[in-house]
């Protein structure tokens, strides 16, 4: 059946998760996952998280601190219950500067709602060094080129 016309495949969470985060809508991005959802952010383990509270409590953060937030889904693709999803958010911090981040959510989706996540949305870094600077940090002893 197509994930349209059932109203729970993994995309139509996705849009529905897009279309909630761009209008600023707490209720409707809370209602994009399930109870017992698990964050695991692979890069920074420590940030994993279980629960909706915690979605709860990072979402009235990010939408009081960024009030022109935008984001858009560059890229998707769907494998049975995963979907592979690139974002990218946009918006003005309370300081006046520029909030960007760009990066992959993987999740799992069942019932229409995300039940697990892989997360590797990270804030783009503006500046810095070309890639073999890049290389050195990370393969240099305590990561200094």
């Amino acid at each position: 059946m197509d994930d349209d016309a059932n109203h729970g495949g993994p995309m139509a969470m996705v849009r529905r998760l897009g279309q909630a985060t761009n209008d600023h809508d707490l209720a409707g991005l809370m209602a994009c996952f399930a109870p017992t959802y698990r964050n695991v952010t692979p890069a920074h383990p420590q940030r994993g998280f279980t629960g909706l509270e915690q979605v709860r409590r990072n979402w009235e953060q990010i939408f009081a601190a960024i009030p022109d937030l935008s984001t858009e889904i560059l890229r998707s693709a769907v494998d049975g219950d995963t979907v592979w999803t690139e974002w990218e958010h946009r918006g003005t911090r309370p300081d006046g500067s520029r909030h960007l981040m760009r990066g992959v959510v993987i999740f799992g989706v069942a019932d229409g709602l995300a039940g697990w996540a892989r997360f590797y949305l990270e804030p783009v870094q503006e500046g810095g060094g070309d890639a073999g600077a890049a290389v050195r940090g990370q393969v240099m002893s305590g990561g200094q080129p």
